[in-house]
């Protein structure tokens, strides 16, 4: 079963990215409002009760750098039953890169109960200071 949901996430994902050139695309004089839509989109996505929406959106938020995703995911990271949540929350915030985010980081390499979560969040953070 969780295979099949790995599988399924995986699949949102890379359509989702297949999908996701479109914000190049948008001329510079239009960029900011839709991305402040897009930002909104997917924070309803991380706020969804769907898994695989909630995991793209935790994705796409990293990979745009969207400052205002901060909160939520952090309280993904701290509060999610789900060890792959949590992981997808951990690497959006590495890539944002607010301090907020890094120090949730480090706090969830101390004291995540998961120690799948606890390796994941060491190896970014890892690479995350090798690149500073």
């Amino acid at each position: 079963m969780k295979t099949k949901i790995f599988l399924n996430c995986l699949l949102v994902i890379s359509i989702s990215i297949s999908s996701f050139g479109f914000i190049k695309q948008i001329p510079a004089k239009v960029n900011n409002y839709n991305r402040d839509l897009v930002i909104e989109n997917l924070l309803n996505g991380v706020n969804s009760g769907n898994h695989g929406l909630r995991m793209s959106s935790a994705y796409f938020l990293g990979e745009i750098k969207a400052d205002e995703a901060v909160i939520p995911l952090m309280k993904i990271l701290k509060n999610d039953q789900n060890e792959e949540a949590r992981i997808m929350a951990a690497l959006s915030l590495l890539k944002i890169g607010d301090l907020r985010g890094l120090f949730a980081i480090k706090r969830t390499i101390q004291f995540d109960d998961s120690e799948r979560v606890k390796k994941m969040c060491s190896i970014f953070y890892q690479d995350y200071i090798s690149n500073k």
